[in-house]
């Protein structure tokens, strides 16, 4: 990209008047240029620059057409703030735009993704939380390629009403080079063409981005996190990774243009799927997002090794996020011992699963592996977890798979459907129910084969993974705070139905700080998974 500026010759606001906005909500407005350009998202770069008080924020605006740029900013505070374009055209002397003033109001809408600001990185470095503290807990959904043509607008509406009903709150999508396809593909193209005209990114399509616009707020105003990735990293077509045949100011340029179209919503960016040193400059790449997204939106990228490791100048990075295939309970394990390295790094970040074992993926890792999935990986720390099922990740309709070659013909609306989105979700819905984000890891309170955390005196859950047939034995719970009085059930995960167990109640002998161990010996509802769920029963939330 041409070395250019902040700010843009005789450019004039197209309205005569700012509205005033809400904390949080997209306030949008566009300028005018003074003359034509060739290649306007070539050769002009707007930003603008709001301020409030000693506060600034330097927002990119974005080429809408002929001679008019677009800035989308959130104010995340109230008050009154001053906005002026800040830019350079290398044909004439800098010309300021007339400053403007824009008063900001409490949100009043009912959207949680507003009502309690952005995402952000909790205190405690484990978890998500919104802006004003509340604890958000991540349940991703996998969707690669949903802004491509297959998948209809009213497709999409209809898959993004089934993920909200069940829980989800995050979408996984990408915005940029698809995984598995060549560079500039046909199957890019979403309702306007594809995103770009050129290899190299130069040429901008803006009717491909106001299509993507219509679906990415479509999340937003159904309570979803759009978790934004710029492209696909590892080689493909032609034996090199996207990031090498597109050029690194090529992908600033993607970039630049994501966060200047998105970056006013209540975002994620994922830098690139599958990137590693070995496939370009990504370290370099994520610099650059992270000094020009004005709103701080948490920034990780799809690590298809070591999340701390495949890139290793990565101090940007916000959270870890492992991806590294799809072997049913091998990949479970493999998946839970890279989050535990990351949970033992410095600096502390909260991590999680990105990818792992798609339900239906070529005919294996159906419901009972989701489950072991997302509960392992809870009670061992994650910050959250994200599913996939085959025919949804790529957008899979009748006559195109959405991939060559086919790894399974599941269609999306069939994918829509697997059981194991369901029961995710019902497993949300039971964290929810308790101070999830005050959870710790403890192994010491099981014997191994299951899977423990809570808080120590309050709440216990303990997962006990599918076993053998026949086998009704219940866990044993050890080191029980003694002498207090402790309301037990087990959480059916595949169901949400619960079986009360009653009171229990672990005594030291005399002199001795340690308690027996409890053992909930053959009394299992059924042989298969189970949650086992022990809260001090003065604050039971089971309302039995």
């Amino acid at each position: 990209m041409k070395q250019l500026l902040s700010g843009l010759i005789a450019l004039a606001c197209a309205a005569t008047s700012v509205p005033g906005a809400e904390q949080w909500e997209v306030f949008e407005t566009s300028f005018a240029a003074g003359r034509r350009h060739e290649n306007p998202f070539l050769d002009v770069q707007v930003d603008v620059d709001f301020r409030r008080g000693d506060q600034h924020w330097v927002v990119p605006a974005f080429w809408a057409g002929d001679d008019t740029w677009t800035v989308r900013f959130a104010p995340p505070l109230q008050g009154d703030y001053t906005f002026e374009v800040r830019s350079l055209d290398p044909a004439g002397p800098m010309t300021n735009g007339r400053p403007q003033t824009l008063h900001v109001t409490a949100y009043t809408g009912g959207n949680p993704l507003l009502r309690h600001g952005f995402l952000g990185v909790a205190a405690d470095k484990r978890h998500f939380a919104h802006a004003d503290g509340t604890p958000f807990l991540w349940l991703g959904d996998t969707w690669w390629k949903n802004l491509c043509r297959r998948m209809t607008w009213e497709g999409f509406q209809e898959l993004t009403a089934d993920r909200q009903a069940k829980g989800f709150s995050v979408v996984q999508i990408v915005c940029g080079p698809y995984p598995d396809e060549n560079m500039m593909e046909a199957r890019w193209e979403n309702e306007g063409g594809k995103p770009y005209e050129t290899p190299d990114f130069s040429v901008v399509n803006r009717r491909y981005f106001e299509f993507a616009d219509r679906r990415i707020k479509h999340l937003v105003e159904a309570g979803i996190v759009p978790a934004m990735v710029g492209g696909w990293g590892r080689p493909q077509g032609g034996g090199q990774s996207t990031l090498a045949q597109v050029g690194l100011e090529g992908f600033k340029r993607h970039w630049r243009n994501l966060i200047a179209r998105y970056g006013a919503y209540p975002a994620v960016w994922i830098l690139g799927g599958e990137a590693r040193d070995a496939y370009g400059p990504w370290s370099e790449l994520a610099k650059f997002v992270k000094e020009t997204d004005p709103q701080h939106h948490p920034l990780t990228y799809h690590a298809p090794d070591h999340p701390r490791q495949a890139i290793k100048d990565n101090a940007v990075f916000d959270f870890d996020m492992v991806g590294i295939g799809h072997e049913g309970y091998r990949t479970a394990a493999q998946s839970l011992e890279l989050m535990r390295s990351c949970f033992s790094q410095q600096p502390a970040r909260p991590a999680l699963c990105g990818e792992a074992c798609y339900e239906g993926h070529m005919q294996t890792n159906f419901q009972d592996v989701q489950r072991h999935l997302f509960w392992t990986f809870m009670l061992s720390g994650a910050a959250g977890h994200t599913y996939g099922a085959a025919g949804v990740w790529q957008a899979s309709v009748a006559g195109d798979p959405g991939i060559d070659p086919v790894y399974d013909w599941t269609l999306w609306k069939e994918g829509m459907n697997y059981p194991g989105s369901t029961q995710l979700g019902i497993g949300k819905k039971l964290l929810e129910a308790y101070p999830w984000s005050r959870f710790e890891p403890h192994p010491e309170w099981v014997e191994a084969g299951a899977f423990a955390a809570g808080i120590p005196g309050e709440v216990r859950f303990i997962y006990l993974p599918r076993r053998n047939l026949y086998n009704w034995t219940g866990p044993v719970v050890k080191n029980l705070e003694p002498d207090l009085d402790w309301h037990a059930y087990y959480f059916d995960p595949v169901t949400g139905r619960k079986f009360d167990q009653g009171v229990v109640r672990a005594q030291a002998k005399s002199g001795d700080k340690n308690t027996p161990p409890v053992e909930f010996k053959r009394n299992l509802p059924s042989p298969q998974d189970w949650v086992l769920v022990l809260e001090r029963s003065n604050v039971s939330r089971l309302g039995m």
